[in-house]
């Protein structure tokens, strides 16, 4: 199955399941069933709660933020999540503070689903990874679509957090198989956190979303069967709040981080920060860094791929780490 076919069966049963339960969106309604058909058949089959929307996020993300603040649930797709600077005001300055600013815990079930990332040629404004500026934000919580993560569950934990989330999609991933991953890997998936590795002593650790999870494997392949240094790759469904005791386990004297976001201000420099305090006797050196180059993300293949987060990149990134 296909993660997007995996997402899609997730929504079915999360509507079929809560009668409270509205999707929001531009164009997700049958038969276009959404930019990337991740809401394919929901609008046929719950014609009253699957709403087409004019192009206004801030409006979308308002709505499901009332509707969530009146006991419902409330999931929006943004068609590019690049638009979701769009909904700021709503997320942080309304969803966000309105779980604790009245005086007693509000639950607010509300998901805003964000299609993010590059590799596609989809040119500057619909091929960024924005995560980085959310980490932090009291009462939002982060997560990424994973091809290891069953989507049913990750939605339902999401709800269940009863404060509104984010889930980022990296569009790569939507064609991918679930669950895939080389033969010369082994995977499991515990309490939310995705491990992938080949043995039980790995020299290097990678930790990565969802969305670069298949970059950070090929530079694991390449650097088992060429270099013979074995690698584990760590990728968590919840990006923030970060569970940084759950990773604990896992780790070995070098650690990567690798992101799609441009440097600075994000993801991964907070999961370095949160592990230096507890690790750093044990490392070889400082938690690494690997990322996207800064600069605005070109429409041609070849200058975007010059642009993104690499495989290249994160073997580099790997080396610098064992280096010590």
């Amino acid at each position: 199955m296909r993660v997007v076919e995996n997402l899609n069966l997730a929504l079915h049963g999360l509507l079929a399941q809560d009668p409270r339960a509205y999707l929001l969106g531009e164009d997700i309604a049958d038969p276009y069933g959404g930019a990337f058909k991740a809401t394919r058949g929901l609008s046929t089959r719950f014609p009253e709660r699957v709403l087409s929307t004019p192009i206004s996020e801030g409006a979308i993300t308002g709505v499901a933020g009332g509707l969530a603040l009146a006991g419902d649930t409330a999931i929006v797709e943004i068609m590019f999540g690049d638009f979701v600077t769009l909904a700021f005001d709503q997320l942080c300055n309304f969803a966000g503070k309105s779980v604790s600013m009245y005086g007693r815990r509000l639950p607010l079930r509300m998901i805003v689903r964000c299609p993010m990332g590059g590799g596609r040629g989809y040119g500057p404004t619909h091929s960024q990874s924005l995560q980085k500026h959310f980490i932090g934000m009291p009462g939002l919580a982060l997560y990424e679509l994973s091809p290891f993560h069953d989507n049913a569950a990750v939605l339902t934990g999401m709800l269940e957090r009863g404060e509104p989330g984010i889930l980022f999609e990296d569009k790569v991933l939507y064609t991918r198989q679930m669950h895939q991953v080389d033969e010369v890997f082994r995977l499991r998936v515990e309490d939310g956190l995705a491990v992938v590795d080949v043995d039980d002593r790995p020299d290097v650790v990678i930790i990565a979303p969802g969305g670069v999870a298949h970059r950070a494997l090929a530079a694991l392949r390449g650097l088992l069967l060429q270099e013979e240094i074995s690698g584990r790759l760590l990728v968590p469904s919840r990006l923030f709040p970060l569970d940084v005791g759950a990773l604990l386990p896992h780790l070995g004297p070098a650690v990567v981080v690798a992101e799609e976001s441009s440097p600075g201000g994000t993801w991964g420099s907070e999961v370095a920060h949160l592990l230096h305090a507890e690790l750093w006797g044990r490392l070889r050196r400082p938690v690494t860094l690997a990322h996207s180059r800064a600069g605005v993300i070109p429409t041609a293949a070849r200058l975007e791929s010059a642009v993104l987060l690499s495989e290249s990149t994160i073997r580099h990134a790997v080396l610098e780490a064992l280096r010590g």
